[in-house]
């Protein structure tokens, strides 16, 4: 079963086009952010909703343009 809830670190840094360990910190920073609103977080792996939000990949700011 695939789970597309979550993006690991080599999805995060191939969307960003970053290197593996600069993606590891964003996925930090982001699962920090996440914690402080009171959500459960997983070690290395990301809610792929919020990443989109946050990088602005989201619907939202595709139709802004």
């Amino acid at each position: 079963m695939t789970n597309n809830t979550f993006m690991k670190v080599e999805e995060v840094a191939e969307v960003l086009g970053v290197s593996k360990s600069y993606a590891y910190k964003i996925v930090q920073q982001l699962n920090n952010e996440l914690k402080k609103k009171g959500f459960l977080t997983i070690s290395g792996r990301v809610n792929k909703q919020y990443f989109m939000e946050k990088t602005c990949y989201s619907a939202d700011s595709k139709e802004k343009e």
